[in-house]
């Protein structure tokens, strides 16, 4: 059976690594899946449009009308969204469209959604410690009860996929990153300001490599893809943690790296006056700027592992790449954070 598989968010660069890779395979499964890559502007449609093997459209997922319409002209049967994943209407919207093709008589259909690792920490409202992707996550997110939207999200996804006879798995993304600037986020505006800084509370986040984390995806995809019996729907949870690293360390090691170039004025971080302080600086949310910078999610990974994945980063190779990627950082302003930016500076 040949899939039409639409992937949302592909000008991102987790979602342009997926394609990348996907894309790239020269056999197995994929090979005969026909690709779909959903888009926000028309710019992006024409630049990524001159990739072989795919197909891009500027698509608004916040219309349910035009995601319905989408879908079933192009008879998707597989959604891979990368589109702000806590986004209620833009995941309703998809599982939609596919409970629509259902209606229609396509069957086999299937949604990956993605969360984030942050929600699973005390400073983001988990009471429960530690937890594995095997445990009942879906049933202690619903035991909150809060209006947390990543969890709110997850559960959405369970339970409407489950009505709309829709096929749901969730990937659950750490702190993803390929360069350093795109590790610390907004933190490198700071670093502008000729000053490192770092939050009072040490932050031991789980991490991953973004082509690390696009192997995953991929590897998720073909397994689906074979029929292989794999965990789906509420058990379908894949925590997608190669490591955990501190933040503090990581900080510590860019302030180093910026002082011996004459960058910044202190050898080592100094701390935010408070919190929201640094979200005014940083351009966070307020309400959630702790979670983001300063949480240690407990969270044991197994399912990912259990179909195969092998991360090749751990949080060792990371830090000694610290210090030759400083350089790339800095010259991330001309350079690319993802396949739309690769594509743009391209001679294609």
């Amino acid at each position: 059976m040949v899939h039409n598989i639409l992937l949302t968010g592909a000008a991102g660069y987790i979602g342009g690594t997926i394609l990348t890779d996907l894309l790239n395979r020269q056999d197995g499964p994929v090979t005969t899946a026909k690709l779909f890559a959903a888009v926000r502007t028309q710019e992006q449609v024409e630049l990524m449009s001159k990739l072989a093997g795919v197909s891009v459209a500027q698509v608004d997922l916040l219309r349910k009308d035009a995601v319905e319409d989408y879908v079933h002209r192009h008879e998707i049967d597989f959604i891979v969204n990368l589109a702000p994943s806590f986004d209620l209407v833009v995941v309703s919207n998809l599982l939609s469209a596919l409970g629509k093709r259902r209606q229609d008589g396509a069957n086999d259909l299937r949604l990956i959604n993605s969360s984030v690792t942050a929600a699973f920490s005390k400073e983001n409202g988990w009471p429960f410690g530690e937890i594995s992707d095997t445990g009942p996550v879906l049933a202690k997110e619903k035991e909150i009860g809060d209006q947390h939207p990543v969890r709110v999200a997850d559960i959405m996804v369970a339970e409407k996929g489950k009505e709309l006879g829709v096929k749901t798995y969730i990937v659950v993304i750490p702190n993803v990153y390929r360069s350093l600037k795109l590790m610390v986020n907004g933190r490198w505006e700071s670093i502008r300001n000729k000053i490192v800084n770092k939050f009072d509370q040490d932050g031991h986040p789980a991490a991953a490599h973004v082509t690390d984390l696009a192997a995953l995806y991929v590897l998720l995809i073909e397994k689906i893809l074979q029929g292989d019996p794999i965990p789906s729907d509420e058990v379908g949870i894949y925590f997608g943690v190669a490591y955990t690293m501190s933040w503090w360390k990581v900080m510590s090691a860019i302030a180093r790296a910026l002082h011996s170039r004459g960058l910044v004025k202190d050898l080592e971080p100094q701390f935010w006056p408070s919190y929201d302080a640094a979200a005014d600086e940083l351009g966070w949310p307020r309400a959630y700027t702790r979670g983001m910078g300063a949480s240690s999610p407990q969270l044991i990974p197994c399912n990912a592992y259990k179909i195969g994945w092998k991360p090749e980063w751990d949080e060792s190779r990371f830090m000694e790449s610290t210090t030759d990627e400083v350089q790339d950082a800095l010259d991330l302003d001309t350079g690319t954070t993802s396949l739309y930016d690769s594509i743009k500076a391209s001679k294609y």
